[in-house]
């Protein structure tokens, strides 16, 4: 069994803030939620609950597997995976937002082009 899934989800958010170099004061910013928060959830104060796990790996492009788990990368790394990130945030949304970010993708090709 590797290190990473023998550390608890409250300790590999603590593993994340760091590697991203961060105070828990940006982290929390990042995610919409107090400092506070975030400290409790390091020390195993408060449960991490689904909400906080999909904010991370949509804020920071965390592996939700690894968050859970400890299985896989910490991050997304290649563009197999950010691109079934991509696609499974896509069909979440409705379709006229689904319709803005094709949209936006669109422009975003022409800018490049520049």
């Amino acid at each position: 069994m590797s290190y990473d899934m023998c550390m608890s989800i409250s300790k590999r958010i603590r593993d994340i803030r760091h590697k991203l170099n961060m105070s828990q004061v940006e982290f929390a910013k990042a995610i919409f939620i107090s400092n506070g928060y975030v400290a409790e959830l390091e020390c195993e104060h408060r449960k991490v609950n689904d909400r906080i796990i999909h904010l991370i790996s949509l804020t920071f492009g965390v592996n939700e597997k690894w968050l859970k788990t400890g299985e896989g990368d910490m991050f997304f790394t290649t563009p197999g995976e950010k691109l079934q990130r991509m696609v499974q945030l896509f069909h979440e949304l409705s379709p006229k937002f689904q319709d803005y970010v094709m949209l936006q993708i669109e422009q975003l090709l022409k800018a490049a082009e520049m």
